[in-house]
């Protein structure tokens, strides 16, 4: 299922389309679940509507949801059967809506069928592999800290704690943040998660310190207290796998887009025309 949710999206950035639902899987014997005028509705057909529906209705069970999709079915059935019998099936517009159906779902089902062959636990692997290469794990510091709303109440925390203060005390009592009831912790970050001015100076500072000036950021004043600092840690594969899958996929993507493209002949009536460089330059 995540795979096909991936090329659907894939496949939506390539040629901005709605994604064709995939049907939950139906049990070994597709059950009769209603009839109308004669005609079955079979279980399978009632579990693809519901994937036509919201995603908040599509993560429900099945069972929940039954009673009122097959209500909802009945009546669909009911529309179509009376489209029939006013002809609709030789309607010029329902003929042209068809057509575009169909090739959005031939579009899809061949690349799908065409990417799973390229999206492999070997591929997927690759790509972790290469990533892990290419990326070096970031170092990442536990620190605590006291907000204030000026730097003059920052610098009186500071007094306090150079008399001797307990600074996860003074983060409790005297923090305007929303980590002030966990004693101003911040657990461990890296330097990109936090504002610039703050991780600069968490990251300059030594295991037990706490910084001598305030630290000036769009939310406050701020006074830290690096508790521990510890090298970067690689992902596990398991940890990032959906990652690695979805960029293994939007590249199996662009590349079986790019090599249709340049065995086809396209011409993009949109698209401005190119630039004549053979046109001779004007002269002075």
């Amino acid at each position: 299922m995540l795979r096909k949710t991936l090329l659907a999206a894939s496949l939506a950035t390539v040629m901005f389309a709605s994604p064709v639902m995939a049907q939950d899987a139906a049990p070994a014997e597709d059950q009769v679940l209603a009839t109308v005028n004669g005609e079955e509705i079979l279980e399978s057909e009632v579990r693809a509507t519901q994937q036509g529906l919201p995603q908040q209705y599509r993560q429900l069970p099945f069972e929940m949801l039954k009673p009122m999709l097959v209500d909802r079915e009945i009546n669909q059935r009911l529309l179509m059967l009376a489209g029939q019998d006013a002809g609709l099936a030789d309607d010029e517009e329902v003929k042209k809506q068809l057509a575009a159906l169909e090739r959005r779902i031939v579009a899809e089902t061949y690349l799908e069928r065409a990417i799973e062959e390229k999206v492999t636990d070997d591929a997927i692997k690759a790509h972790y592999d290469e990533f892990i290469k290419t990326n070096e794990p970031e170092p990442q510091v536990h620190a605590r800290h006291i907000l204030l709303e000026n730097e003059e109440d920052a610098k009186a925390v500071i007094a306090e704690l150079d008399d001797g203060a307990d600074f996860v005390e003074l983060a409790k009592e005297k923090s305007t943040g929303p980590s002030a009831p966990n004693g101003g912790d911040l657990g461990f970050f890296n330097k990109g998660d936090m504002v610039a001015p703050f991780a600069e100076a968490a990251f300059s500072m030594e295991p037990g310190t706490y910084s001598k000036e305030p630290v000036q950021t769009q939310f406050g004043w701020h006074v830290i207290l690096v508790e521990e600092k510890k090298d970067g840690v690689q992902p596990s594969l398991e940890e990032i796998r959906q990652q690695m899958e979805a960029e293994v996929t939007q590249q199996a993507v662009q590349d079986l887009i790019e090599e249709l493209r340049s065995d086809a002949e396209v011409v993009n009536n949109t698209e401005a025309p190119a630039a004549d460089d053979s046109a001779e330059t004007p002269k002075n």
